[in-house]
């Protein structure tokens, strides 16, 4: 799903008429001053003057215009792996002109299928680089647009609408897009601390409404992420005057981000994060129900039965028509007894059976008695005629 594994299997040679991303020549470094060889070359080496000059820079220019238009014929494997693919269709103004990560970006962008099909067309189509925002596809292939550039992009469905599809705009599952690209504008992100408490509250809920969109897609860590910074916006700190009534609102933002986050961490199997995540949304809301009821779910997957139980109970006393809270309670309960009598049973085991032991010493101790009141009473008599017979000899004398 993380699509910057991609990254690591590119591919560093030219193949089959593509390029990779090692072929466009960003890493190479620009030598210092000071690592430039002083030694000047011998006279017959050392070149012609003005005139060597002018050819050399005529064949420099047509290098890169050769290169230009080599380029423009060529297709981009992104990410190595033949399923995004880039090609220009018009240059843009240099590299210098690319966008970077965390700055918001403007594009024109016109959605097909690979039929010709036109599925959406899109203008003046405004989003943050880099957060997750749009598709994977974009995110990925307009950080390496000049501004000013178009561009032809081939991605697989699984760097766009993968196997659920959309229904807005129209797309069936696994199907993958050709989408052409106009890089419009790249500006820096504005300064969330001096932001309008308005404009920072809509922020923090476009991102969270994102994060939604990559959590019904069962993208459940770009979901995270898109939560997290979400989350962020809302944790700033402000230099503009804020109301109680939108620090209120903010904070809404904040822990029911904090609950889709716990879901999304849930899914994840990050029991640990997810819990974290309850624990944020009750010191905010102690009394809210889905992190009481999430909470609940965590304890219980991490083994802490009476826990979990006592927090459900807490989270059904507040909503008592629950059916799911009451159902998630009653298979708790009922799974925490079968571990209980288990467990009883094993003890049972592990000490010989102390049923039947305490049976056999009760009727030891049982028999014990009886044979001691025999004894009694025999000895008893005994003396009674004992005495007796004393009497009736004494008599007779």
């Amino acid at each position: 799903m993380d699509a910057s594994d991609g990254h690591e299997n590119a591919p560093s040679a030219k193949k089959s008429g593509k390029t990779s991303l090692l072929d466009s020549g960003e890493d190479f470094e620009v030598l210092d001053e000071e690592d430039i060889d002083d030694d000047l070359p011998p006279l017959e080496d050392a070149g012609g003057g003005d005139g060597d000059k002018a050819e050399n820079g005529e064949k420099k220019n047509a290098d890169e215009e050769s290169d230009a238009s080599e380029q423009l014929d060529e297709w981009l494997d992104v990410l190595g792996n033949d399923q995004l693919k880039k090609k220009v269709l018009e240059a843009g103004k240099g590299r210098g002109s690319r966008p970077q990560k965390g700055q918001n970006v403007e594009i024109n962008l016109k959605t097909s299928l690979m039929d010709g099909t036109l599925v959406e067309e899109q203008h003046n189509l405004s989003f943050t680089l880099g957060d997750g925002d749009i598709t994977q596809a974009l995110d990925l292939t307009v950080q390496l647009m000049e501004m000013g550039e178009k561009a032809l992009i081939h991605t697989d469905a699984k760097y766009a609408y993968g196997a659920r599809g959309s229904l807005e705009p129209e797309v069936p599952p696994n199907t993958p897009l050709s989408l052409e690209v106009e890089l419009l504008e790249a500006t820096d992100a504005p300064d969330v601390e001096l932001m309008l408490p308005s404009q920072r509250i809509a922020l923090a809920i476009r991102k969270r409404e994102r994060g939604n969109v990559h959590y019904q897609r069962a993208d459940y860590a770009f979901a995270v992420n898109s939560y997290s910074i979400a989350l962020q916006i809302t944790d700033s700190n402000s230099r503009v005057d804020i109301s109680p009534e939108e620090e209120e609102e903010l904070l809404d933002v904040k822990v029911k981000c904090l609950n889709n986050m716990a879901a999304s961490q849930l899914k994840l199997d990050h029991y640990d994060a997810a819990l974290k995540s309850c624990v944020s949304a009750l010191a905010h809301q102690p009394d809210n129900i889905k992190a009481l009821f999430r909470m609940g779910k965590v304890l219980a997957l991490q083994g802490e039965y009476t826990e979990a139980i006592q927090t459900l109970r807490k989270a059904l006393k507040l909503e008592p028509s629950n059916k799911t809270i009451h159902a998630e309670l009653s298979k708790l309960v009922k799974k925490h007894s079968e571990q209980r009598g288990a467990e009883q049973a094993m003890y049972k085991k592990m000490l010989g059976n102390p049923t039947s032991s305490s049976g056999i010493q009760k009727s030891r101790a049982k028999s014990s008695w009886g044979l001691s009141w025999k004894w009694l009473f025999g000895a008893t008599a005994v003396a009674i005629g004992g005495v007796a017979l004393s009497v009736v000899i004494a008599a007779r004398n």
